[in-house]
């Protein structure tokens, strides 16, 4: 079963937007967007392409049985996760290179013991 709404969602959090980010981008309104990656509302064919216009993907994309970016980890992320790593993108865009390097690197040793 397809899951429009689930995957824009998942999009739009992998790319640090906010449901009003989209709003500016397609004039959609954010009750709107809510009610769509809700469940309670599945947009027409236009709207998908206002959207994937804002996200900067293909329509196509929002058919896929999961999102591209998420198949080709390998690794299924939790909401909670994708939230996290949207919060850290969204953030690290105001530090220098030195301290982006370090908060990667920090990352990257925490998820290395969190697998063990």
């Amino acid at each position: 079963m397809m899951k429009i709404g689930t995957t824009i969602r998942a999009f739009r959090q992998e790319k640090g937007m906010s449901q009003g980010d989209i709003e500016k981008k397609t004039g959609l309104l954010r009750c709107y967007l809510s009610r769509v990656e809700n469940g309670h509302t599945v947009p027409s064919l236009d709207t998908l392409a206002k959207i994937a216009t804002a996200l900067d993907i293909p329509v196509s994309h929002f058919f896929l049985d999961e999102p591209l970016s998420l198949q080709a980890s390998g690794q299924k992320l939790s909401d909670e996760e994708i939230r996290f790593l949207s919060q850290i993108r969204r953030y690290s865009t105001n530090l220098n290179e030195s301290d982006r390097r370090l908060l990667l690197t920090m990352v990257k040793k925490f998820a290395a013991t969190a697998t063990r």
